[in-house]
């Protein structure tokens, strides 16, 4: 007997529907998208249903709402799968899990080990416990701030170290990140960010020198006995610079690195990780070595390439979850490009020629998806949206073009 499914995704934007898409290429299912706002991203689509609830980041409406979900749609399907698209879903999730695992499947890790990975701080004690490489590192507190004493040369990278405190305050000039060049500039942004209301600590990092193609994302599939089922690198080769978008990307060749494969596997499987992980990494030329930045407790934005290079992400959490099957773990090595911005963006705005060419020459030979255009899921009124979104990076690059001073 076949057991059906509902994919109950928690977010509308290009995440979520890349995740719907995944199921829907591999068992034609439509997914349940919830949020507080239908973005553009998931109007108008025959493979998503919908229900948005305005006040959803509130616990307590958030709770209530998705046990609202889990009577209604539990009478229809054999299985649920929650899955998340933000930190602001995903910490409610993992707090609930008790009250939540009788109408879903819940493939996450539990709250201490999500606490550890989710502040930067945290996990960067984590990588000196297995040994694996960060830029040097200096973190600044409300303590320290007045007298600061860093060994690190300028220029320096500043971001929060929890990134779901800093999502809560505003401010004049506030970036996702920031390179800083001087003592001053430090003093001023670092004033910024706790004035603002931030309650946590600030990193400040070795700036590592490269382009957007110096860049790499890991996405990866760990079942619910914590073992690693899927790996798969992408090298971005394009990414936004508007000031709270740095680091979403644009364009991504997927391709493979067992060093890399084997490292974060070892690290997964000895912490006992269960669900999607997503790595930022950077290559730094001047020692040879990928540098880990962050981990994102959940599959990120840019995921849909995984699916699109043949590693379909939807299969693993079915194989796992409904099926039981306990299969060899697919690592990628296919060379397949992820666009998220106009073929013309692409020529204009990535600088290196060879990587350039290598892109042009996946587009010539049909190797290359865009998440949102979707054959299956195709109308005038999705199609006119759909291209108006992507169209809308004409005006964000002319404004904020990649700076060509950080190449080298």
């Amino acid at each position: 007997m076949t057991k059906t499914f509902l994919p109950v995704i928690l977010g509308t934007d290009a995440n979520a529907y890349g995740l719907a898409r995944s199921f829907n290429d591999l068992y034609g299912v439509k997914s349940l998208v919830v949020g507080t706002f239908l973005l553009k991203e998931c109007q108008n689509s025959k493979i998503i249903d919908s229900k948005i609830v305005k006040n959803l980041t509130d616990e307590k409406v958030f709770l209530n709402t998705l046990l609202s979900i889990g009577k209604e749609y539990k009478q229809k399907y054999d299985y649920l799968i929650l899955l998340s698209c933000a930190e602001w879903y995903t910490n409610p999730i993992v707090n609930n899990m008790e009250a939540l695992k009788e109408y879903f499947v819940l493939p996450f890790m539990n709250k201490e080990i999500k606490d550890k990975l989710e502040d930067k701080e945290s996990f960067y004690k984590m990588c000196d416990e297995y040994n694996l490489p960060y830029p040097k590192t200096f973190i600044i507190t409300k303590e320290n701030q007045k007298d600061l004493k860093i060994d690190i040369p300028y220029p320096l990278a500043l971001k929060p170290s929890n990134s779901t405190l800093y999502s809560e305050v505003n401010f004049e000039g506030k970036e996702k990140s920031y390179k800083i060049n001087n003592e001053t500039e430090l003093k001023k942004v670092v004033n910024q960010i706790f004035e603002s209301g931030y309650d946590g600590h600030i990193i400040v990092q070795d700036f590592i020198p490269g382009g957007d193609d110096t860049m790499y994302v890991l996405n990866c599939y760990s079942n619910k006995e914590g073992k690693v089922k899927m790996m798969c690198l992408g090298r971005c080769i394009l990414e936004e610079h508007t000031p709270y978008g740095i680091g979403n990307y644009r364009a991504i060749i997927s391709e493979g690195n067992e060093e890399i494969y084997i490292t974060i596997q070892n690290f997964l499987e000895d912490i006992k990780y269960v669900g999607f992980s997503n790595f930022d990494l950077k290559y730094d030329y001047r020692d040879k070595t990928f540098k880990l930045f962050e981990i994102n407790i959940r599959q990120g934005r840019s995921s849909y390439f995984t699916t699109a290079t043949g590693i379909n992400m939807a299969k693993y959490l079915v194989d796992d979850y409904i099926l039981n099957k306990d299969e060899k773990t697919d690592y990628n090595y296919n060379k397949f490009l992820w666009l998220h911005t106009p073929i013309k963006i692409l020529k204009k705005y990535v600088y290196n020629k060879e990587t350039l060419n290598e892109a042009l020459k996946l587009i010539k030979d049909k190797k290359y998806k865009y998440t949102l255009k979707n054959p299956k899921d195709s109308s005038l009124i999705r199609n006119f949206w759909i291209n108006r979104i992507y169209n809308k990076d004409y005006k964000t690059y002319k404004l904020y073009p990649p700076k060509k001073d950080e190449l080298t």
